[in-house]
């Protein structure tokens, strides 16, 4: 490529060696130019032409470096900001996966929520099945007061029918006693009848009570026995005169105790009226709360399998989640090696580049040499062509004649080096072309092989990375959809429990407190009752031969009450029914 430069000592060389040669030898017999001049002025069209062909490689040269170096500064524009928009992308995907762990904290949070609030369900669960089995034994109470309410009315019953039964005995035997005493004073005649209207009044408003009708058979035992001394002691006015006045205050007494007691029987029966119609109240309501309990079971079931379904829901967007997570962490480690691929040929480009810059340099440095070369070159050739003219000078003017074959001769080699040089330029031009056509197209291949690169790998980063944060996106927008559904469901859902619980809760309260004010009621008018109890039983001891019978009567009640109560409680068929009867006799006893 590059012609070769005769330093100054070869030329020296050859001037001393023409010097020593013969004139003839020196000069052509056609032309009688010397070949020294010829060869010389030869010589140097050679070395400006190869000068000049250095001049325009050269120039061109130092555009390709402008080039190269715009396109470098491009590259690295490039390189740079690929660098930033990597570094922006990592930043992204970190905050993604930042983002990605938060949610996947909220998640295990919504999870431990979850599992907390089922150890509340259960719990809650726990304390319903409590408040259901107490229930069940205000049930079992309930049931209990209720057979013993029947039994006392079969009892009342049995009692009503034996105080009518007396009661018509007494009668029978008070119009005997009142014709007997009717011969004796009308007086007495009168207070009887008074006392036969006042018992028919006793007789419609004594209904329930055993007690009371106790005093009247006392009263009835004494009335037969002074009918008895009557009959007896016929003789004897006088003294019937004053039993009779006696009778007659006694019958007043007893109008006033008949009359308190029917007032007593008529409380008492309102009083069983009243609780008769708050046992059906509240077995009704007992029945109501059973109802809602077994609501609420299926419900809380329902809630399970729910809760159980949103679950295993959860876990399974949780585990595709999780290989989401590890598809994306594997495209990322696949991505970072190819950026450090990148990076390592872009570093051996700018180790290229490096080594290019250095050839410059020294091409620079090799034509700073040859330019100072070419310089002592044209100072030596010019010393060496004004030597030349002054010998051709002289041989001028010593040889007129020769001047127009010299010119002649001239201007042939001229033409003939016009030629020659015309086709070394020729070629020198198309060998150049060719030249800087292959390093153009190599550094063009070369630059074009990374430009493709690195727009691919920008391109699939920049997709990859699209695709990656929508596919995050839209997955984490479903699961966050799907996490504030869930939340909002079981915030409903556990607020419609607590609720309930509540409503639950305030309704045993309220049937707690009501069970403890009818306990408490009950527990008074049993005092009521037993105090009344105390204050009668002098009165009973009167009558013990009625109390006999009565407690004869008593025991054969006890014994049927075990079958009357098998028979009111078929109909429920449980276990706890058929106890329900043996505590009732135990408890009776």
């Amino acid at each position: 490529m590059y012609t070769e430069v005769r330093k100054p000592q070869q030329i020296s060389g050859k001037v001393s060696y023409f010097a020593k040669m013969s004139p003839e030898e020196k000069v052509c017999k056609y032309c009688g130019v010397s070949y020294l001049i010829l060869h010389e002025f030869k010589a140097m069209e050679e070395k400006v032409k190869a000068m000049e062909k250095e001049m325009k490689f050269y120039q061109g040269s130092i555009e390709r470096e402008k080039r190269l170096q715009e396109k470098l500064q491009s590259l690295s524009q490039d390189f740079e900001q690929c660098k930033i928009d990597n570094e922006s992308k990592t930043e992204r995907i970190q905050d993604a996966s930042m983002k990605l762990k938060s949610y996947q904290d909220e998640f295990q949070r919504v999870q431990k929520e979850l599992s907390q609030l089922q150890q509340e369900l259960k719990i809650k669960q726990k304390q319903s099945q409590i408040f259901s089995q107490r229930l069940m034994e205000y049930k079992y109470f309930w049931t209990k007061t209720l057979a013993l309410l029947t039994f006392t009315k079969s009892e009342l019953n049995s009692i009503k029918n034996e105080v009518y039964d007396h009661f018509k005995n007494w009668t029978s035997l008070k119009r005997e006693v009142f014709l007997q005493i009717k011969s004796i004073s009308e007086t007495a005649l009168t207070e009887i009848k008074m006392l036969n209207k006042s018992l028919t009044v006793s007789q419609r408003n004594n209904v329930c009570l055993e007690e009371e009708m106790k005093n009247l058979k006392l009263l009835s035992d004494a009335a037969v026995l002074r009918s008895q001394q009557i009959q007896t002691s016929k003789q004897q006015e006088v003294n019937l005169q004053t039993r009779c006045h006696d009778l007659q205050k006694e019958v007043l007494d007893l109008q006033c105790q008949v009359e308190a007691l029917g007032l007593k029987l008529q409380k008492a029966v309102t009083e069983m009226d009243n609780y008769k119609e708050k046992l059906k109240n509240k077995s009704n309501e007992a029945d109501e709360y059973q109802r809602e309990l077994r609501k609420l079971k299926f419900e809380s079931i329902i809630s399970d399998s729910r809760h159980t379904r949103l679950l295993k829901e959860k876990e399974d967007s949780l585990m595709t989640c999780q290989q989401i997570y590890k598809t994306l962490q594997e495209e990322l480690t696949a991505k970072e090696r190819q950026e450090d691929d990148l990076k390592r040929r872009i570093n051996l480009a700018e180790n290229e580049l490096e080594i290019t810059r250095t050839l410059l340099n020294q091409t620079k440095e090799e034509v700073v040499t040859l330019k100072s070369e070419r310089e002592l070159m044209l100072i030596s050739h010019q010393k060496s062509v004004e030597q030349l003219q002054e010998t051709l000078r002289q041989k001028l003017l010593n040889d007129d004649n020769w001047r127009e074959k010299i010119e002649a001769e001239i201007t042939k080699e001229r033409a003939q080096h016009l030629v020659e040089f015309q086709e070394q330029a020729l070629l020198f031009k198309e060998e150049a072309k060719l030249e800087l056509n292959i390093e153009k197209e190599k550094h063009q291949e070369i630059i074009q092989k990374y430009k493709k690169e690195q727009e691919e790998l920008q391109m699939k980063i920049s997709d990859l990375i699209e695709g990656a944060t929508k596919d995050l996106r839209f997955k984490l927008t479903a699961l966050e959809e799907k996490l504030r559904k869930s939340h909002v469901q079981y915030t409903e859902e556990s607020a419609l429990k607590e609720k309930e619980i509540e409503n639950l809760k305030s309704l045993v309260v309220e049937f707690e407190s009501r069970l403890k004010k009818e306990i408490d009621s009950n527990g008074s008018v049993s005092e009521d009752l037993r105090k009344e109890m105390k204050k009668k039983s002098d009165e009973l001891e009167r009558v013990m031969l009625a109390q006999t019978q009565l407690i004869e009567q008593f025991n054969q009640s006890q014994k049927e009450i075990p079958y009357f109560c098998a028979i009111l409680l078929m109909p429920f068929k449980s276990t706890s029914f058929v106890i329900l009867s043996s505590i009732l006799v135990v408890f009776i006893g």
